[in-house]
């Protein structure tokens, strides 16, 4: 069965700043999709990456490499957001969480809207 389709919106938050709203499963197919999409958000003159993981069902081991390659090649912080309890776990077991800023879902809700 094909993995479900990826979608990345990309939003202006402010100068320099960006989010990356994912919504699908984050996956050795789709993967490939999150790090073009940073790459082009670093190439547009953002150097901080908010990565909304909220609407993110699935999330292997793929997904957490493009974080990792994301983090390295940027020129400015990656932030993940709307991160699942599942996902924290993950985050932390691998020693992720260490090494990026981590929100989990719901908590940076009421900061990014106001």
């Amino acid at each position: 069965m094909p993995s479900q389709l990826l979608i990345i919106e990309v939003t202006r938050l402010d100068a320099g700043r960006a989010r990356l709203r994912l919504t699908g499963e984050l996956d050795f197919d789709t993967a490939p999709e999150l790090v073009a999409a940073a790459v082009q958000a670093r190439a547009d003159g953002y150097q901080e990456l908010e990565i909304d993981l909220g609407g993110v069902g699935l999330c292997d081991s793929s997904g957490l490499s493009a974080f990792v390659v994301i983090s390295r090649a940027g020129i400015g912080p990656v932030r993940l957001t709307g991160v699942n309890p599942h996902l924290q776990q993950m985050l932390d077991r691998t020693g992720l969480a260490e090494l990026l800023a981590v929100g989990r879902a719901g908590a940076e809700d009421a900061r990014a809207t106001g």
